[in-house]
């Protein structure tokens, strides 16, 4: 999702009239999209603006020294401007601002469609007259927020894949386990309407690419929860919006993610089975293989539920690739718990696994627990987990 985010903000400003750059040092604008899914992500941001920061006074500094006034004044106004986006917009607000002064402007996730006008309005090389320091007028933009981001923004063709497309179907998420910040930061589920979704592949087809993944926080809930447009008539379900994606012309193959299991079904599993264009291939998180955790989580499922799908999946999709994500050291789990979740991967022998250390994260209602599992459990639980995982991959490819 944040890669197709990033496509999207650059597809906006080359429409405006910027251009990429590697030149880091000669860019005029930066802009940070960022995740908060996990602590560590946030850790980078934080560490990249300081960087940056240090470099530009640093550099700041030596011009001031070297230059008369007049090309001071010029040297002053060949400070990049430095935005936030994504996750951490939302999720920290006005404490960047505080954090990171060198920030000149934050944006929700679903507000990046105002990031053009939003430079404009900050001297960005447009002519215009520059709002100064104060995030003021930023904060009542980003306070705006819609109900739904602007369909056109989908549609400026910028893709950084020149074969493969990434295509978001809905946006937010509604499910609210108790580890996951993605609802405070993306907002209430909000689904595409299937034809704007059509032409958007559609419109790349005819650029010549031939790869499209459909993007959502929980795909299988598309048209069954959340806000569904209806101005072109009823959308589909999920099931029956791959039969339509299959059916275009000129598509070569397509994929999606991410799954939600108590979404999944075995109608899921046939119509993979049938679409001949569609991988087959499911990313399935299961996160847990301990009932107790799996409750705490408020993930809707039970181990022999998940356990029941990817029996299920391995039958009807054959030779499907199943992948997943697991947590580790989530408040309250003992090593039964976690024995329970290493037993369930040796069982169920996915073809890979993202393996993550539990971090509280602000806003969710996992944040109010005792984080009781001590680092070093955390640590060696993720390396066991780990340990098993390559050996199962291995013997999967070999």
């Amino acid at each position: 999702m944040n890669v197709r985010d990033s496509e999207v903000v650059c597809g906006l400003l080359d429409k405006a009239g910027y251009r990429m750059t590697e030149d880091e040092d000669g860019a005029d604008v930066i802009i940070f999209n960022t995740c908060s899914v996990r602590q560590h992500a946030e850790d980078r941001v934080w560490s990249a603006i300081g960087n940056l920061t240090r470099v530009r006074k640093r550099k700041a500094t030596v011009n001031e020294r070297r230059a008369t006034n007049d090309e001071r004044r010029t040297t002053n106004n060949e400070q990049p401007i430095i935005g936030i986006v994504g996750c951490m917009a939302n999720c920290y607000r006005d404490e960047i601002f505080r954090r990171a002064p060198a920030v000149d402007f934050v944006v929700g996730t679903r507000d990046i469609a105002k990031i053009p006008q939003i430079i404009d309005n900050l001297g960005g090389k447009k002519g215009t007259v520059p709002f100064g320091d104060s995030p003021l007028f930023l904060r009542k933009l980003w306070e705006t927020d819609a109900e739904a981001r602007p369909e056109e923004i989908y549609h400026t063709g910028f893709h950084l894949d020149k074969e493969h497309a990434l295509v978001v179907i809905s946006e937010g998420c509604e499910n609210f386990c108790t580890y996951c910040v993605v609802p405070y930061v993306r907002g209430n589920l909000r689904h595409r309407n299937y034809e704007d979704i059509l032409r958007e592949i559609r419109e790349a087809v005819d650029r010549g690419i031939t790869k499209v993944t459909l993007l959502g926080q929980n795909v299988n809930a598309y048209g069954k929860m959340g806000t569904v447009p209806k101005k072109r008539g009823q959308s589909p379900f999920f099931i029956e919006l791959l039969e339509k994606v299959n059916a275009i012309k000129g598509l070569k193959e397509f994929s999606f993610i991410t799954s939600h299991p108590k979404d999944t079904s075995v109608e899921l599993f046939r119509a993979m089975a049938d679409c001949a264009k569609l991988k087959k291939c499911l990313h399935l998180p299961v996160q847990s293989g301990s009932d107790k955790i799996l409750k705490a989580m408020n993930r809707g499922y039970s181990r022999k539920f998940y356990l029941d799908l990817a029996d299920n999946y391995r039958k009807i999709v054959k030779n499907g690739v199943l992948t997943t994500d697991i947590i580790v050291g989530f408040p309250g789990e003992s090593e039964k718990d976690f024995q329970e979740t290493y037993d369930l991967i040796n069982e169920v022998k996915f073809n890979a696994a993202y393996i993550f250390k539990y971090s509280p994260r602000p806003h969710t209602a996992a944040a109010g627990l005792s984080d009781d599992v001590p680092k070093e459990e955390k640590e060696r639980r993720h390396r066991l987990i780990l340990e098993l995982q390559k050996k199962i991959s291995r013997g999967k490819k070999e």
